[in-house]
């Protein structure tokens, strides 16, 4: 197979901890109740009681954090530890392994790994779905977000992640808004997606802070997400929103370690960044200066700089159709990235519905081979932009299994 785990030279201090099953003297416990969204006691923050049964699959859990250097601090008179990698290793009970590539899973902006665990009204997330199908499962927090925040304060600033009424108009409740037709399909969050219902109010709670020096983002994340790969394998790269810039950054970068790039709802629009779906406006800013990135990538022919990249604005934008920027013709290829296979998944109700065509055709036009899935098109209706937390997640991750397993190579 292709696909082999493999060890190297261990390069990098790494601090572990696993979590085992271990057997107590039998005593008294409470009942426990089912989490599930039926059973109001079990809903959103009334899981953690102890009564409520977790929906996770079983698993062993290390961490790691790979990686990172250490930089003089005059201050302290010391050393800091910069741009390291926050990462979880999750292999089902028993230790079993069953497929060949493991699977790193990367959170999009103002959230953090833990989002692939499980969703906000407590059902099994995407990692137990994969790790009932005996995959090895890698979650990370990103350089300068969560468990990987930064010593290195001035380097890495932060802004707001996200506010509950943008996560309102953009993600759970698209349709009251109705900044785009599309938003009237959906049908899947859980629960009310409004301030005061549990399950909204759990989904709210974990935006975090993310950083608003991107360059210095992707440069830790391409050395250290290349490393980690080199210490585990040929991999398959699951990504959401705006984290499927690193998918594209180590494809770029180690491509020889990327098995396939799994991209749910790709925020790699290129050259710009959108506003107005999840508002009355249409509009947009400039954004990713290399196109899909904010940091060089290899282009054929060569481009030394950004000014390299001749580029040509399409001209139609409309809430339900957005416009997109591409390369003028002859269009430079990306040959690094072509290498692997890429996947798009887009929601039939999500704003990206409106501009991952964006996306799509860029790498396309690049000489990159894209698959694009829309859901709403293979029969799978009504998903906004966290289709991985709503109610047919589960549906969804099958796809992305059937994908992957189209798309092995040997």
């Amino acid at each position: 197979m292709w696909c082999l785990c493999h060890s190297g030279p261990l390069r990098i201090l790494i601090t572990s901890f696993l979590v085992a099953v271990t057997a107590f003297p039998a005593y008294a416990a409470p009942p426990t109740e089912s989490a599930s969204p039926g059973n109001a006691g079990c809903v959103g923050l009334k899981a953690v009681n102890p009564r409520c049964r977790p929906q996770e699959t079983a698993y062993h859990r290390e961490y790691f954090y790979i990686g990172g250097r250490y930089v003089p601090y005059p201050v302290l008179g010391g050393n800091l530890v910069y741009d390291q990698l926050y990462v979880e290793k999750l292999i089902p009970t028993g230790g079993e392994v069953k497929q060949p590539c493991p699977l790193v899973f990367f959170h999009g902006g103002g959230s953090a790994g833990s989002v692939w665990l499980q969703t906000p009204d407590n059902r099994k997330g995407w990692a137990s779905y994969f790790l009932d199908r005996g995959y090895a499962v890698y979650i990370v927090d990103q350089t300068s977000v969560g468990r990987a925040t930064q010593e290195d304060l001035p380097g890495y600033p932060l802004r707001i992640g996200s506010t509950a009424e943008i996560a309102q108009r953009g993600f759970t409740v698209p349709e009251l808004t109705n900044a785009y037709p599309q938003s009237q399909l959906h049908t899947q969050w859980p629960g009310k997606g409004i301030i005061g219902d549990p399950i909204f109010d759990a989904f709210a709670a974990q935006f975090i802070p993310l950083t608003t020096n991107l360059t210095r983002q992707e440069l830790s994340m391409r050395a250290s997400g290349c490393e980690l790969l080199s210490l585990i394998g040929p991999s398959y790269l699951i990504s959401h929103s705006i984290g499927a810039l690193h998918p594209i950054l180590l494809s770029d970068q180690c491509p020889q370690l990327v098995a396939g790039n799994v991209n749910v709802e790709p925020a790699t629009i290129p050259f710009q960044s959108y506003t107005g779906n999840a508002t009355s406006a249409v509009g947009r800013t400039p954004a990713r200066p290399w196109g899909l990135t904010n940091t060089k990538i290899t282009y054929d022919p060569p481009a030394n700089a950004p000014s390299d990249l001749k580029k040509l604005d399409t001209e139609t934008d409309t809430p339900a159709l957005r416009s997109c920027i591409y390369q003028a013709e002859p269009a430079r290829k990306l040959p690094q990235i072509a290498k692997v296979p890429y996947v798009a998944l887009t929601g039939e109700a999500s704003p990206h519905i409106t501009y991952d065509q964006c996306v799509v055709n860029y790498l396309r036009q690049a000489g990159v081979k894209v698959d694009w899935i829309k859901l709403g098109e293979i029969g799978i209706h009504g998903n906004g932009h966290f289709l991985f937390l709503e109610k047919n997640n589960l549906q969804i991750a099958e796809v992305v299994e059937t994908w992957i397993n189209r798309n092995r190579r040997t």
